[in-house]
């Protein structure tokens, strides 16, 4: 957003700096409506949410930080009244608004505010009305009370709301099959339900071989025996027979491995078995 402008008369450049912050949260919406963006493209992510996708672990008070204003994503209970930019989204707020813009016209402090820090994201507990001023003002950064959040995930690539579902089964399919490591960040799936669908398949995998060996094996051993004994020598088969394309190696497996049992009705890897699916792919 372009720096505020100033006209000497403070008083009416706040009034303005709502106006036209108003202005821009309606073309805004607007602009996704014609570009048939989803609904949540907008939206302040909610913390509540963000945080039960990912597993809550812990925290801790790190103090007063000067954060980047574009880092705060989310709010913990004020998501309506402003959009995911913080320009306001209706009137309401406009006295309170107009008069922390009118103070800070008047080169007096914005008080920090408080958030949660999630990985690099931020989500605001109190502030709401000063972060929009602040980006209303053209700030960059913004002195804030930061509690840090620990979580089983990490928050990588959650953009919008309806990222957090591919974290939510995710999170759910690493409780189910606790790989670690490298096999933990090499799984990969953009569709959601298909993280329900592997860890299904991991888990019926893990009772055939307890059936063979006559033995009773924890989760963590099966996710670590199927990771090493399964999935990395046929991703290597794949890839040799070049059979990934454009999926992740996740998704190449979980396509091959269906396709295996529905065409040769077969558990079995082997250079037959990688010919049949090849052919059938043609």
């Amino acid at each position: 957003m372009s720096p505020a402008r100033d006209t000497g008369f403070p008083r009416a450049d706040a009034e303005h700096d709502f106006l036209r912050a108003r202005r821009r949260q309606v073309l805004s919406r607007l602009a996704n409506w014609l570009r048939r963006e989803p609904d949540d493209v907008n939206i302040m992510l909610p913390f509540d949410e963000v945080v039960e996708a990912l597993g809550y672990e812990g925290e801790r008070r790190i103090g007063l930080r000067v954060i980047r204003l574009d880092s705060i994503v989310g709010s913990v209970d004020r998501g309506h009244d402003f959009d995911r930019r913080f320009r306001p989204t209706s009137g309401r707020v406009r006295e309170r608004w107009e008069r922390l813009a009118l103070a800070a016209r008047r080169g007096e402090p914005i008080p920090p505010i408080e958030v949660y820090r999630v990985g690099d994201l931020h989500f605001i507990i109190d502030g709401h009305h000063r972060v929009s001023v602040a980006f209303a003002m053209g700030l960059s950064t913004i002195e804030a009370y930061v509690t840090e959040v620990r979580t089983r995930l990490k928050p990588d690539g959650i953009r919008y709301r309806g990222d957090l579902i591919v974290k939510d089964y995710r999170r759910l399919f690493l409780e189910r099959v606790p790989l670690t490591g490298e096999a933990r960040a090499s799984v990969v799936l953009s569709d959601p339900w298909h993280y329900a669908m592997l860890g299904e398949h991991v888990e019926a995998w893990g009772f055939r071989l307890m059936q063979d060996e006559g033995t009773f094996l924890d989760r963590a051993t099966v996710a670590n025996r199927w990771y090493r004994d399964e999935y990395q020598p046929v991703v290597e088969m794949l890839r040799q027979a070049d059979l990934i394309g454009n999926r992740t190696e996740a998704e190449a497996y979980m396509w091959v491995a269906g396709e295996r049992y529905r065409l040769i009705r077969t558990h079995r890897w082997d250079d037959e078995v990688i010919e049949a699916l090849r052919s059938h792919r043609q």
